[in-house]
């Protein structure tokens, strides 16, 4: 079988061609990867909302604007984590609530509006990340040998390497 993909193989089935069917332990595979997906990122966010009252994405919203030194345009963030505006305006909103983000008009053209990171969801995200880190570590990094960690590693950039192309904004990967 060829490592390389053929227009034939990007061909939908919805265009009259048979699909390319999963054997038996390729679709136990991506169903193992969808449940432990799930089952991973309810678990981070079960964690940060018990032990700092913060949702998943309130903390990667920490974390991009802390990354980005601070401040984000709210369509950059929106894009930055695939969601929708009105979702990440919604979530920004409760955090602003909880004086972690503040929103301002854009110093650049006047139309935007940024989001920047406050000293108190700075002092948030630097208490919460090494109980996120650990939750990482015990459901995840811990749990596999070194060989298959580093293995998953280099599935995953493929796949974001495939697809990222798409949305260059979301890209995280340092």
């Amino acid at each position: 079988m060829s490592d390389t993909v053929t227009d034939q193989d990007a061909t939908p089935a919805s265009a009259g061609h048979e699909p390319r069917w999963l054997d038996q332990d390729q679709q136990r595979t991506w169903r193992s990867f969808l449940l432990g997906t799930t089952l991973l990122l309810d678990r981070l966010d079960e964690d940060l909302r018990r032990e700092h009252g913060l949702s998943a994405v309130e903390y990667e919203i920490l974390v991009r604007l802390s990354e980005a030194g601070g401040t984000l345009r709210m369509a950059q963030l929106a894009a930055a984590l695939a969601h929708s505006r009105s979702r990440v305006t919604h979530t920004v909103k409760r955090m602003e609530n909880a004086g972690l983000v503040v929103r301002e008009e854009s110093p650049e053209d006047g139309r935007g509006v940024d989001c920047r990171l406050t000293d108190s969801g700075l002092d948030m995200l630097r208490t919460a990340a090494p109980d996120h880190v650990e939750t990482v570590r015990r459901s995840l990094v811990d749990l596999v040998d070194p060989e298959d960690l580093q293995a998953l590693g280099r599935v995953m950039n493929a796949v974001c390497d495939q697809l990222i192309c798409a949305h260059p904004e979301r890209e995280l990967r340092h």
